[in-house]
């Protein structure tokens, strides 16, 4: 197999390691050639510059959009999820399209459930851009997939773990407010097995297996770090948002396993190493 992965950051140098490991030929796209994964051939474009990217090495058997915008501003977001994957689904070539995606195209905020199946109705600019990018993804290659990430962390992404070890967090009392996330490793994870599946659905949810309140998680981490349970921040006003609670079931459904099923998992790993 052949893989152009777009964006070979964070997430896509995790996924290019394990997809080299597997045998596959790997090239990694970034804006500015720097240190990729041993065995990856680097291609260094704007992902919006379609003269450059008809130059890339093809043909690939499969595609994974994994770029992201170096600032949350309403034109980064829309030159990386528009613009960007509009150019790269072109220069495609038929080849299977998957793309980083994110959950903040569900707006909800009252502590549902959410799917594949709920409404895509965002109230962020990030989350109107990041939605415009599924649909010019869908348009512009044949087979195309998003895997909607939650909050993505893993190593040298542990803001929550160090803020934990300087007694920086707080537990807020009231009913729950869910949050939802993911292991680096694991979206590599999912993205390779995204890649295998013979006929993968159109949308997978790409969240651990629980949600979880925001307060627990913050005591869980406390504790996991011998520090001092966090102070109570005291009840949140009536109405105050509540999160959603994003199911993975789909994902799983399809076959795929979790490293870190849950927070406890991912950050005790993280903990463990230092990170």
């Amino acid at each position: 197999m052949r893989v152009l992965i777009a964006g070979c950051g964070y997430v896509g140098c995790a996924l290019a390691e394990r997809l080299t490991a597997a045998g596959a030929s790997v090239v990694g796209l970034r804006r500015e050639a720097g240190a990729l994964p041993p065995g990856v051939e680097p291609f260094a474009a704007d992902v919006r510059d379609a003269a450059a990217l008809r130059r890339l090495p093809g043909p690939f058997d499969a595609v994974v959009y994994a770029a992201a915008p170096a600032r949350r501003e309403e034109e980064a977001y829309r030159a990386v999820y528009v613009e960007g994957v509009a150019r790269v689904a072109e220069a495609s070539g038929g080849a299977r399209f998957v793309l980083v995606s994110s959950t903040s195209v569900y707006a909800q905020d009252d502590g549902s459930l959410v799917d594949e199946t709920s409404p895509t109705e965002p109230a962020s600019f990030a989350g109107r851009a990041v939605l415009a990018g599924e649909a010019r993804a869908r348009a512009g290659a044949v087979d195309a997939v998003a895997l909607r990430c939650g909050g993505i962390y893993g190593p040298g992404r542990a803001r929550l773990l160090q803020a934990a070890r300087e007694g920086r967090l707080a537990a807020a009392d009231g009913p729950p407010r869910y949050t939802n996330r993911i292991h680096r490793d694991d979206v590599a994870g999912a993205l390779a097995h995204l890649l295998a599946l013979p006929a993968p659905e159109a949308v997978y949810v790409g969240v651990d297996a629980e949600p979880a309140d925001e307060a627990e998680v913050h005591r869980w981490l406390a504790a996991r770090v011998g520090r001092p349970l966090p102070a109570r921040a005291g009840a949140p006003p009536v109405g105050a948002a509540r999160g959603k609670r994003c199911s993975s079931r789909r994902l799983l459904a399809s076959g795929y396993r979790f490293l870190f099923p849950s927070f406890r998992e991912g950050y005790g790993a993280l903990a463990d190493a230092g990170g």
